[in-house]
């Protein structure tokens, strides 16, 4: 198992602490580059159970997102919201999405994220 980046551990631990959720950060993991902004386990899993209660078809699954947040060990995924999975020249969603990341598999990063233009 491959050890987590202790910077990306420090970066997710202080969004954590709730006192910063305007961290932009851009990831590459499993081939995959992702960019967005950072928020908090608990505000992330919220917002996800909101999405899913207001689906007809996925409601039942919105109770699996609303468990307590384990706060006894540092934080061991990224929690992305209005993030883009970058993809050629163009973000999908264009209005971002909620996306979990897990830090080892984390294989580059930097912060700040990244849009694309065609001026």
């Amino acid at each position: 198992m491959p050890k987590p980046d202790e910077l990306l551990v420090d970066i997710a631990t202080l969004v954590e602490s709730g006192q910063n959720n305007q961290m932009s950060l851009t990831v590459v993991t499993g081939g995959a580059v992702i960019t967005g902004r950072l928020a908090p386990e608990a505000v992330w899993r919220q917002r996800v159970s909101e999405v899913l209660t207001d689906s007809a078809r996925l409601g039942e699954f919105s109770a699996v997102f609303g468990t307590p947040v384990k706060k006894d060990e540092p934080p061991a995924h990224l929690h992305f919201h209005v993030a883009r999975i970058l993809q050629g020249p163009v973000g999908i969603p264009e209005t971002g999405g909620m996306y979990r990341v897990a830090i080892e598999d984390v294989s580059a990063w930097t912060v700040g994220d990244f849009s694309y233009s065609d001026h």
